[in-house]
């Protein structure tokens, strides 16, 4: 199979018309290719995270990952933009859908797009990619240990955000979910809590917890990294992604 991929820096059309930085990948391949939309973990617009990007473009997505701290810190490097947006509180929700929302039409702009698309994200992302599915129109959505979709943020913590669980009911794809068994953000209390809403509102979901596994357990240049958890966890990506977006 002809694998080669491009990838590069783009500017895309976020929240309230705003031209933000993104890392896109794809395919160099006609098509059709569903598309990914990877919302960076709280840390940043970093290397992980593009290389995340590339990964899909490997096995055949089209994916683009939006800056979401480019208004605060245009250039920065990825601690300082991230130290940056802490200090503001984190990324507002309103802003936030409307800048996947942005990167979703760049993926469905592609002509090799095949017109699905679908969000993935980790830790704050995990919230963030949850709280889209919920807001915009989209064929799947994978929250990895997404923090605060239940439960609020510590006390000292600067993130300004709150519990999106009762938006469940607006959950507009299927929903895949992967956490630690030990994290305390989402606790397994948590889950638990999240998972039970997706019952009552009749939605389709998929949840995975994992043994020996914290927060961050797909950071492979952190010592949270699990190797076995990520390894099953991205199986459990694709296999969702290849049945609602491929």
């Amino acid at each position: 199979m002809y694998d080669a991929i491009l990838a590069e820096s783009v500017t895309i059309t976020g929240h309230g018309g705003d031209a933000i930085e993104a890392y896109a990948a794809r395919p160099m391949r006609p098509g059709p290719a569903g598309g990914v939309v990877v919302i960076h973990h709280m840390p940043g617009y970093d290397a992980p995270t593009k290389e995340i990007a590339r990964n899909f473009a490997v096995h055949g997505y089209n994916a683009v990952v939006p800056n979401l701290y480019f208004r605060e810190a245009p250039g920065a490097s990825p601690d300082d933009a991230a130290a940056t947006a802490r200090a503001a509180g984190g990324v507002p929700d309103d802003r936030l859908v409307g800048d996947v929302a942005g990167a979703v039409a760049y993926l469905k702009g592609l002509t090799s797009s095949n017109g699905k698309a679908g969000t993935i994200g980790y830790c704050s992302g995990g919230r963030q990619s949850f709280l889209a599915a919920v807001s915009l129109p989209l064929d799947a959505a994978v929250d990895c240990y997404g923090a605060f979709v239940v439960g609020t943020p510590p006390e000292g913590m600067p993130l300004k955000v709150g519990p999106i669980v009762d938006k469940t009911p607006q959950l507009s794809c299927p929903l895949l979910g992967l956490f630690g068994a030990d994290d305390q953000h989402p606790s397994p209390e948590q889950v638990a809590e999240l998972e039970k809403a997706l019952q009552e509102a009749g939605k389709t979901y998929e949840f995975h917890s994992y043994e020996g596994a914290g927060h961050a357990f797909f950071s492979v240049n952190r010592p949270a990294y699990r190797p076995e958890a990520a390894m099953d966890g991205w199986q459990k990506i694709f296999d969702f992604f290849g049945t609602y977006l491929a």
